[in-house]
């Protein structure tokens, strides 16, 4: 059990960066024939994927690129912040993860987790960025000691990568959850939304379950909600769902200056009923619950689509404003994506894919730097020599982007460090705010 980073960090972050300056320029220029306040505004604007690469240039650049001095300093130039993408594509302790900028186009890896040489198959985890911390939380696992083998369990394991240590980056272990859960609602509550240091804050969990990914049919229910405090490094119960619900999707909101924020619980299922009396099948909710973060009563949401519109909610992406808070939602279902409008509490078609994704496919769907992001996996066979009939595989990623200010689509192909095609219905993914 690790304890939590601390304090006197960020207080130390703006001294370690005007030392690192005065002594570039006593050494000489960052960047011959400029200024170093420009240079500094140049190496800062550096996208992140560039920044391990160019440390090797010179001690100046070294010391200026290390992320504990960069992060401050960017803050300090009051430069935007910027969307890196997080894949998990399997068990991240037997699959290492990655994360993508789509600035560079460039991908990156990050170490595997910790492995439980009992324990195997995780699925169904969350992660959740808070400033340069990245946070991976319970999960649903097979365990090689119980019985009967091949039963999920939930896992209520907490790790924590923290994206401004020193190289290499290792993953940290936290304390575990106060109950065992995968496919849970989550989201991060951000102590300040300006200066700070921006990693101070809390982590809301509410529902999920044992449920695994090879088994769809099989695990648990749960109403639980609990609330982790990264600058005390503790767990703590809130109050509780008002039914049970698993599968769904979390996101904090505040759509008016006055009003409180509220912690958003849609989707999911609850009971399951049988077909024919045999078949057991999920009964997902058409209804969102709403917790009052000040007040912390829960309210209902009606049904946000009528009887036959369709199954189930499909996959949710936040996206965020200039000020990091979430201000409109949007949902892909089928090869259409829908806007959800607050006062009618419906789903309204925003736009259809231009490239149609099979019936039987999968992508991912997150929201990053104001525009909506649709991934999907194709494989190309590409020439590995002078001879034209001498080819391989090579695993594409295509991405499909939408500006929903525009109203306008453009595309992106990217490959990733994979050796095999990713399942977007098993794939985690997750957005990291820089």
């Amino acid at each position: 059990m690790a304890s939590p980073p601390p304090a006197s960090a960020s207080s130390c972050s703006s001294f370690a960066v005007e030392t690192i300056t005065l002594n570039a320029t006593g050494g000489g220029a960052l960047i011959p024939g400029l200024p170093d306040d420009i240079a500094e505004l140049i190496l800062a604007s550096l996208p992140y994927s560039h920044q391990s690469r160019l440390r090797v240039i010179s001690r100046s650049w070294r010391a200026l690129l290390t992320p504990l001095v960069l992060f401050p300093l960017r803050r300090r130039l009051r430069l935007p912040y910027h969307h890196l993408l997080a894949l998990f594509p399997a068990d991240p302790s037997i699959t290492p993860p990655c994360v993508f900028d789509p600035a560079t186009a460039v991908w990156a890896p990050f170490p595997r987790m910790p492995c439980n040489y009992h324990r195997y198959g995780l699925s169904n985890f969350v992660p959740v960025a808070i400033g340069h911390h990245l946070y991976v939380l319970g999960g649903s696992q097979f365990d090689a000691r119980s019985y009967p083998l091949g039963h999920p369990i939930a896992s209520a394991a907490a790790h924590r990568l923290n994206l401004a240590a020193p190289p290499p980056l290792s993953w940290e272990r936290l304390p575990d959850m106060l109950l065992p859960r995968g496919s849970f609602a989550c989201a991060p509550l951000r102590l300040s939304e300006n200066g700070g240091d921006g990693d101070e804050g809390r982590i809301i969990v509410a529902g999920g379950g044992s449920r695994h990914s090879m088994f769809p049919l099989e695990g648990s229910r749960m109403s639980s909600v609990e609330c982790y405090d990264v600058k005390e490094g503790e767990w703590r119960m809130r109050k509780c769902l008002p039914r049970d619900r698993a599968g769904c999707v979390g996101f904090l909101v505040k759509r008016d200056a006055g009003e409180e924020e509220e912690f958003w619980v849609m989707g999911g299922y609850g009971d399951y009923r049988r077909v024919s009396g045999v078949v057991p099948a999920d009964v997902y909710y058409k209804d969102a619950m709403v917790l009052g973060l000040k007040s912390g009563k829960w309210k209902e949401v009606e049904d946000m689509w009528e009887e036959g519109e369709r199954r189930k909610l499909g996959a949710v992406a936040p996206l965020e404003g200039e000020d990091g808070q979430v201000k409109e939602i949007f949902m892909i279902d089928s090869n259409n994506i829908f806007r959800y409008v607050f006062a009618i509490n419906r789903w309204i078609k925003e736009s259809s894919l231009p490239r149609k994704i099979p019936f039987n496919g999968s992508c991912g769907f997150v929201a990053m730097n104001g525009e909506l992001y649709v991934l999907t996996t194709l494989i190309q066979w590409q020439n590995t020599s002078d001879q034209p009939r001498v080819s391989k595989k090579r695993l594409t990623i295509e991405i499909q982007i939408y500006d929903p200010r525009k109203k306008r689509w453009r595309f992106l192909t990217t490959n990733p460090p994979f050796n095999r095609r990713i399942d977007f219905k098993a794939a985690v993914t997750c957005t990291i705010q820089l």
